[in-house]
């Protein structure tokens, strides 16, 4: 069976564009610096490899055949993809363009991983850029599966695996946060002496059982030799939990990059608790055994920027 597909090159495409497109073969050899017998010689194995007549030759110049109108447009399609790709090839190796996709965990995906991302977009316009947020063994599954170029946030208790890279941030640790018109907000509510013990009975939203965070928030109480809150509300969503703080007199811990910046917007205040149960470092990971690309090592670096730029400072 004779597949044309497998015979005709780009150099064919690219003479057949020109030919429908200069209307005669005089022009086309012009156009691609070319002489007119080399222009006759390849549109013959064109027609050869595609084993139909392209082109009918009359005394108006060359008019394509309804083969050749069919080829023609996807000869110019793949000629614009193969264009596309020459430049998507260029800005990757320049580092300016190419595309990126990072996974984020909760206490990335608020301000971090945004911030550090329209920074480098600012940077790099040819940059394209794909977010993906859940929790830790989703993304790293997807990272391992090479659908993502890197993962931002807590770096779990657990020893790093041999086949992942990471590198650390910033330090973070759970931040107790309140709506910023709460009655423990601010020293007019008695926010300076407050403990563990006077919040244990408010109303609190906190991640599932099942979580590292919850754990750690868990162990800080009975660190403080007193039982856990038993919360309101169970959630790893942060747009409901946010919601939900703003509407009512709740409490939740989020992670204190998270929390810095949501206060520094003015509807969420800190209580100055600390909580040195729930330490763990912000950091980057990736396949150890892929290198990373020019782009994403630019996200990298800028995730890195803006970790320093975030520090959020002491708790509360």
């Amino acid at each position: 069976m004779h597949h044309p597909e497998a015979r005709l090159s780009l150099r064919h495409l690219r003479l057949i564009d020109a030919v429908e497109r200069d209307g005669s073969l005089a022009a086309a050899a012009v156009s691609l610096n070319m002489t007119q017998s080399a222009v006759t010689k390849a549109l013959q194995d064109a027609e050869a490899a595609a084993g139909v007549p392209l082109f009918a030759r009359t005394g108006r110049g060359a008019v394509p055949t309804p083969y050749g109108a069919l080829l023609v447009r996807h000869a110019r399609d793949v000629i614009a993809r193969m264009r596309r790709a020459g430049r998507e090839l260029a800005d990757l190796k320049s580092g300016t363009g190419g595309t990126v996709a990072v996974g984020t965990l909760p206490s990335a995906a608020g301000g971090l991983v945004p911030d550090a991302i329209a920074r480098l977009l600012a940077e790099r316009p040819g940059l394209r850029v794909t977010i993906t947020e859940g929790q830790h063994e989703r993304l790293t599954g997807l990272l391992r599966r090479g659908d993502l170029d890197l993962v931002v946030g807590r770096l779990p208790p657990r020893r790093r695996p041999a086949d992942l890279a990471e590198t650390v941030l910033a330090a973070d640790q759970a931040q107790l946060v309140v709506r910023a018109d709460h009655p423990l907000a601010g020293a007019g509510g008695g926010a300076a002496a407050l403990t563990l013990g006077a919040l244990r009975d408010r109303q609190w939203i906190l991640p599932p059982p099942d979580t590292t965070m919850r754990r750690q928030i868990d162990a800080a109480f009975h660190d403080a030799g007193l039982d856990p809150p038993v919360p309101r509300v169970e959630s790893l969503s942060f747009l409901s939990n946010r919601a939900l703080l703003l509407a009512g007199d709740y409490i939740t811990a989020w992670p204190q990059q998270l929390a810095a910046i949501e206060a520094r917007r003015g509807q969420v205040a800190l209580l100055p608790v600390a909580l040195p149960a729930t330490q763990r470092p912000l950091g980057l990971w990736w396949r150890a055994d892929a290198p990373l690309s020019p782009a994403a090592q630019a996200l990298a670096d800028a995730l890195r920027k803006g970790a320093l730029s975030h520090d959020p400072g002491p708790p509360g």
